[in-house]
């Protein structure tokens, strides 16, 4: 789908009527969602394909199911969801922060002996869409499309840290995102954390999601300054010392760095 051709072929006629088969009818409702409307309702969806609401309401339930669409938490209509990439993985090549970062990702990997990952916010969750593994045997790795939804994993602390502190407030109190001191106090220190690992350069998880991992990972910007995608360096905590911790956390930046600087952006301005 691109937006020169927003509108499916279904739209032409009643889809039911014509008896188009389900799998027809449910790539047609994918194809509604364009850049130019990535937000659309049930009503809007079964009204475009000719489809009755109820079996439209049928259809995304199902892509639901499956992460191929997600629920817009604040106006409750649908959009793509980042499943989509567990099924279409050749279409990550395409995307140009993944082939900026992958060449840089089997530098941290080589330089640190531990996996690298990147990782894309779809709102609420930190999302893994590539990996170069550690060459140890003993090794920390995910598969592609594997979801972070903890306030402590070091990735989502990347993309929390660059969102409006009322956003964060809310993902935190509404649970969205797991954190276990969403009292006042919690929040501030959640908060100072967070400012914390801007100014370093980089968010730390030292076993606090899983005992045995440790992770750090720092955010990268497009030439406007926005954090796109965060680096991710995951390794076994019995192999990272807190003082080794602090080395891998600056390589974990430059890294980081180099990406921005491959996508038109400014590093130090991101970075301010």
């Amino acid at each position: 789908m691109t937006e020169n051709d927003p509108a499916p072929r279904a739209a032409t006629g009643d889809a039911e009527a014509r008896g188009t088969s389900p799998i027809s009818n449910a790539i047609a409702v994918l194809r509604c969602f364009s850049v130019d409307e990535p937000l659309l309702g049930v009503t809007e969806i079964a009204a475009r394909l000719g489809l009755h609401k109820s079996s439209a309401s049928r259809i995304l339930s199902t892509l639901e199911s499956e992460d191929l669409v997600e629920r817009d938490i604040t106006s409750r209509r649908y959009r793509l969801g980042l499943g989509i990439i567990g099924v279409a993985g050749p279409l990550l090549a395409d995307l140009d922060v993944r082939r900026a970062a992958y060449p840089v990702l089997r530098d941290l990997t080589e330089t640190t002996g531990e996996t690298s990952a990147l990782l894309l916010w779809n709102g609420q969750e930190a999302v893994s869409v590539e990996q170069v593994p550690s060459r140890h045997q003993v090794k920390h790795t995910t598969t592609l499309g594997t979801r972070y939804a903890t306030a402590l994993s070091a990735s989502v602390q990347v993309f929390l840290a660059a969102l409006p502190p009322e956003r964060v407030h809310a993902l935190l109190t509404g649970g969205i995102v797991a954190y276990r001191d969403a009292d006042d106090a919690g929040l501030t220190a959640f908060a100072d954390r967070l400012a914390d690992a801007t100014a370093r350069g980089y968010a730390v998880n030292y076993g606090e999601t899983s005992i045995e991992e440790v992770g750090v990972s720092s955010p990268v910007h497009d030439h406007r300054g926005e954090v796109v995608a965060a680096v991710l360096v995951s390794a076994p905590r019995f192999r990272v010392s807190p003082e080794h911790l602090a080395a891998l956390g600056e390589a974990c930046a430059r890294a980081a760095a180099d990406i921005t600087r491959r996508l038109g952006g400014n590093p130090a301005k991101g970075a301010s």
